[in-house]
């Protein structure tokens, strides 16, 4: 995403709370900044992309985080997926703060989408911020969609995660059925591309699946994810079994066992059976 923004033009500072992965990952193409703080001093828009609520809140809220520098016009863009009720708590702090204006803008194509700057972003926040960020947001989405105030981008993008989740799992139920029955797994996902059961899933699993090579994110995220979904669930009262089911066969599935393991260790076990070798 970050090389998306300087390739559209746009003067990109950086900070990570590991200055060595930014280093490492940028090589040079933009600056790497001392702290949060020092962004704040310097950015009109600020971008943060972080693993959960907590890191939000530490990013923008600690004692040298980016509040500590900003201004009141300046743009919070949260990309992560943190979850609705958090985001709302955390833009209302930052607006009576005095230090800034929320935006959410979780995403949705993995890093793929990211490096071809086709992701479906999900938006949330008051209408003037929205376009003041959309320039910005454009070097990287192929989509933006403004579905309502601070915290709409993230319950949207939520539901995305646990329709993602889910679909993963039933075609891995599915490939290893008509495996059993005799057909590859190659002919279901070429008889299903174009019908109801067509989608992105299927698109980027396909190639995985033949290869053997599943990158992407940090599984442990995976029931981050599906929580943030029961956590709304709950407060409003709204039934939603299936989500739960879908999580806890993933931990059947021991995807989710060993911190810092990645999509590509979890993925593989689910499609083990499946899993062309070369």
């Amino acid at each position: 995403m970050c090389r998306r923004l300087v390739a559209a033009g746009h003067e990109v500072l950086v900070w990570g709370r590991t200055r060595e992965k930014a280093e490492r990952a940028l090589a040079g193409r933009c600056e790497v900044v001392a702290s949060a703080a020092e962004l704040g001093r310097r950015c009109e828009a600020i971008f943060l992309c972080v693993t959960d609520a907590d890191a939000v809140e530490a990013v923008v809220f600690d004692e040298d985080g980016v509040a500590s520098g900003s201004l009141p016009h300046t743009l919070v863009v949260d990309t992560s997926t943190i979850g609705p009720l958090r985001t709302r708590v955390m833009a209302e702090r930052l607006q009576r703060m005095g230090r800034g204006r929320w935006v959410d803008a979780p995403v949705s194509g993995g890093a793929v989408g990211a490096s071809a700057g086709t992701l479906a972003a999900m938006v949330g926040g008051e209408t003037e911020d929205i376009a003041a960020a959309r320039p910005f947001i454009e070097a990287f989405a192929g989509k933006i969609t403004h579905v309502g105030p601070a915290g709409f981008g993230q319950m949207c993008k939520v539901c995305n995660q646990v329709i993602a989740n889910t679909t993963i799992m039933v075609w891995a139920e599915m490939l290893s059925l008509v495996e059993r029955f005799g057909i590859s797994p190659e002919s279901l996902m070429d008889a299903a591309e174009g019908g109801f059961a067509d989608s992105s899933v299927r698109k980027v699993l396909a190639p995985m699946i033949l290869s053997g090579d599943f990158p992407g994110i940090y599984a442990p995220l995976i029931p981050k994810d599906m929580d943030l979904a029961g956590e709304v669930a709950s407060r409003f009262g709204a039934p939603i079994p299936l989500a739960g089911l879908v999580l806890a066969l993933y931990r059947q599935h021991k995807m989710l066992d060993e911190q810092g393991s990645t999509m590509r260790a979890g993925l593989r076990g689910i499609f083990a059976p499946l899993v062309r070798k070369n």
